[in-house]
């Protein structure tokens, strides 16, 4: 492999550089990764420059991946990745792809997250169209660079099996000999690295919470796991029928770390169950539980990319002249003529070729000569084209999508923003296998909890039912379908056979209150008792939280088969129910749902102030995370963080993740945040 050469083509999308080639600065750079980082492995041959249209890029790619004598291995674009209103690349390039590759996709955003938050706000596309690799690099010269860095040693194994390389003779000797010649090692970090470091590229530190890095180490930090009961024997909640007396003083579930109890999670909730789903409004939020095959060519007929005049080209190619236009074929159903040579047909952009037709010559490379006598049609036009080929202009029965070839994959988690509805309504498909969503329902226990919206004032001892409209409200706004269970009353019978009839409705429990180490916090007892559920863990070293509880159920569905179902038992102060909503209830959705990764995203901040710590645990903090005007996520507390006020969760878009120490934490010192919400910009 260390001898071949690679062709490499690059496309500049911009509209500026279009007009003045010298003010394009990414040729040069990206010339030279190619050459001092590429170990001799690749050969630029050719460079372009298109403004930021669509069918220009769309053009260009399609000439070097489908029409070009000699494979181009890998095209890159550099441009058009943003979020501007001109920024169209990832869109058009898309739409050419056969097959998609998120791992290079995933591999150039964890490079650039390292470099700088705002990496968030790239939008690479990446993959394979016929035998070229395809990668869109942003417009900028730097992280252009970096991006291709990121990605550069692995690109010939891809390029190669791509080109049709045979995968055994290719892959020979193993994933050691593959890493040695790409000169990675088997860390995954790349030798001689560029200036930002890739060697966590594999450790998820900007990752979705799976990866349970929170920014300090549990289980060295915090001592072993504690237990109040024998080793030998099974920890259960209190017995409620023995009585306070006989009641635990001590909890005997043991206390896990925040990593341990996410590793419960993650082992003990119920794989994902697959369903078919409609193609609609529906449809985004779910994930693909099988490849989706095109079952149509796009376009499904030979149509024109332009305004102009369809055309038989003769043997020599020179169509200047004067033409009569005998037919106008439009975007929209209905026969045309056959064309004859000499004849030519006004023709619109998307409009089928008349049948005969060989090339479409654009409106701009015409000039009327004469009118129908009303003066309401042409009648006949000059030509001022030479040396014309057969398919200029014209999009070929499947160029953008074959049918039966991969348009989407398994695992991919279909966005309302991302144009997947529009790509499987493109190609005929009404139905796809999917993923499906666990029912949600949401329970507070408790004598004194009341409804919300109660008319008139408190009693002594009542409080207003806040977690449930907030745990309600987080789930739906997550995309899931929520059950109101209402308010269990602090009595045995009554939370069993409000439990059991929830189980019967809903796939997945959250419930909030009753699970510290009173004599009325009955939600372990029952679990464990009376439904013959299973507690995976009782209480976790974290603040606010610490009670959380983990449980699942076997029961009998509608169909008699057995399954399981997954119960959370939040604490009952607002805080700490919405904390461990996020940290742990939502990773397990995301799980039940085929969502990967899952959990919260994580991304690094700067404390905007000093954060005093907890002594003992690591905690949660709520914070509110926005850029600052140089661009950096800075993070400032929402205030006050006592488990039991809700004001600490007014405007709060992250968790900062903060170890346990003596010591607070300056301003400017950096630690890892889980964003609940979308970042603002300070004011």
């Amino acid at each position: 492999m260390s001898h071949t050469t690679l062709r490499v083509a690059l496309l500049i999308v911009s509209t500026t550089a279009a007009r003045d080639p010298s003010t394009d600065a990414s040729e040069g750079i990206l010339s030279d990764v190619l050459e001092k980082e590429g170990d001799g492995k690749w050969k630029l041959v050719d460079t372009k420059i298109v403004p930021d249209a669509v069918t220009q890029i769309q053009r260009q790619i399609m000439l070097w991946a489908d029409v070009a004598a000699d494979t181009i291995n890998l095209i890159l674009t550099t441009g058009g990745t943003g979020f501007a209103v001109s920024d169209n690349t990832p869109e058009a390039i898309s739409a050419l792809l056969h097959k998609p590759a998120p791992g290079i996709v995933h591999g150039m955003l964890a490079a650039s997250l390292s470099v700088t938050p705002f990496a968030i706000m790239s939008r690479p596309v990446a993959g394979v169209r016929n035998k070229s690799i395809i990668v869109t690099l942003p417009g900028s010269p730097k992280g252009a660079r970096e991006n291709l860095q990121a990605i550069l040693r692995t690109l010939p194994h891809a390029c190669l099996q791509a080109a049709g390389m045979d995968s055994r003779t290719l892959h020979a000797g193993g994933v050691k000999k593959l890493e040695t010649e790409a000169g990675i090692r088997s860390s995954g970090s790349i030798d001689h690295a560029p200036a930002h470091d890739h060697r966590h590229q594999h450790d998820h530190d900007h990752s979705h919470g799976h990866s349970h890095d929170h920014g300090h180490s549990h289980g060295h930090g915090h001592g072993g796991l504690v237990r109040h009961t024998a080793p030998h024997s099974n920890p259960m909640s209190n017995d409620p029928s023995l009585g306070p007396s006989r009641r635990n003083r001590e909890s005997p579930f043991p206390m896990l770390s925040v990593d341990d109890a996410l590793s419960k999670i993650k082992e003990q909730t119920p794989s994902p169950e697959t369903a078919t789903s409609k193609v609609d409004g529906s449809l985004p939020g779910h994930v693909l539980a099988e490849d989706v095959r095109a079952r149509e060519n796009v376009p499904a007929f030979r149509a024109s990319i332009v305004d102009g005049y369809a055309v038989v080209v003769p043997k020599s190619g020179n169509l200047k002249g004067v033409f009569p236009v005998v037919s106008v074929s439009h975007a929209s159903p209905g026969e045309v003529e056959p064309l004859k040579e000499g004849e030519i047909a006004r023709i619109t952009t998307g409009a089928p070729l008349p049948p005969g037709a060989t090339s479409v010559i654009m409106v701009e490379d015409t000039i009327l000569k004469t009118m129908t006598d009303d003066g309401k049609e042409e009648k006949e036009v000059e030509i001022l084209a030479d040396n014309v080929r057969e398919g200029e202009n014209i999009r070929e029965v499947g160029s953008d999508i074959k049918a039966e070839s991969t348009i989407l994959s398994k695992g991919e988690q279909i966005s309302a923003v991302g144009g997947e509805i529009g790509l499987l309504a493109a190609v005929g498909v009404a139905e796809v296998k999917t993923y499906r969503k666990p029912i949600i329902g949401v329970l507070s226990t408790g004598d004194e909890i009341v409804q919300h919206d109660r008319p008139g004032d408190l009693r002594l001892g009542e409080v207003r039912d806040t977690n449930r409209i907030t745990l309600m409200s987080a789930a739906t706004e997550c995309g899931y379908e929520v059950v109101d269970l209402g308010i269990a009353a602090d009595k045995p019978g009554t939370l069993e056979e409000t439990l059991r009839d929830a189980l019967r409705r809903v796939d997945f429990i959250i419930t909030t209150g009753g699970v510290s180490m009173g004599e009325l916090d009955l939600l372990k007892p029952t679990i464990e008792r009376s439904l013959g559920g299973t507690i995976h863990f009782g209480r976790v070293a974290m603040k606010p939280g610490k009670p959380t509880t983990f449980a699942t159920v076997p029961i009998k569905n509608n169909a008699g088969e057995r399954v399981t179902k997954v119960i959370f038992s939040l604490p009952g102060n607002p805080a700490s129910a919405i904390v461990t909503f996020h940290l742990f209830v939502l990773p397990s959705l995301h799980q039940m749902s085929g969502i990967t990764p899952a959990g919260l995203t994580k991304v690094p901040v700067t404390l905007a102030h000093d954060f005093v710590l907890d002594k003992a645990r690591p905690e949660y903090h709520r914070a509110v995370v926005s850029v600052d005007k140089h661009g950096n996520l800075v993070a400032a507390s929402t205030g006050k963080q006592r488990s039991s006020m809700v004001g600490s969760l007014r405007s709060a878009n992250g968790l900062l993740c903060l170890p346990s120490g003596k010591e607070p934490l300056r301003k400017g010192s950096k630690v890892d945040a889980l964003l609940m919400g979308g970042v603002r910009s300070e004011l």
